[in-house]
């Protein structure tokens, strides 16, 4: 084998793993939007109007606290601990029981 073969080899290999690696990332990516629109989707169901749109703000502000607030609302609901919609007044009551204890948690020093 000439050097010039094992170069087109070794560019052949290069390539075929670069393009398994562009699958895998498009296919990861599809995986993360699917369980976006899943996630959305129980949202709708489970919120009020008026709920979804408090979270949409809360979410533009601190979107970790927002993705926090999803998922017990996601993992209420999907306990049956929810009855009916969650409407804007309880999701407030919700999201004040939670910052209570986010402010226990933290100390201050003087």
């Amino acid at each position: 084998m000439s050097d010039d073969e094992e170069l087109d080899a070794i560019r052949q290999k290069k390539l075929a793993a670069m393009r398994d690696q562009a699958v895998q990332e498009r296919i990861q990516e599809q995986q993360m939007e699917e369980a976006e629109a899943r996630k959305e989707a129980i949202l709708r169901q489970i919120l009020t109007p008026e709920a979804r749109s408090r979270l949409a703000n809360i979410k533009m502000v601190k979107p970790q606290f927002a993705q926090q607030i999803e998922m017990q609302l996601i993992q209420l609901a999907g306990s049956g601990k929810l009855k009916g919609q969650v409407t804007d007044e309880q999701l407030r009551m919700l999201l004040q029981q939670i910052q209570g204890r986010e402010r226990e948690r933290k100390v201050t020093f003087r």
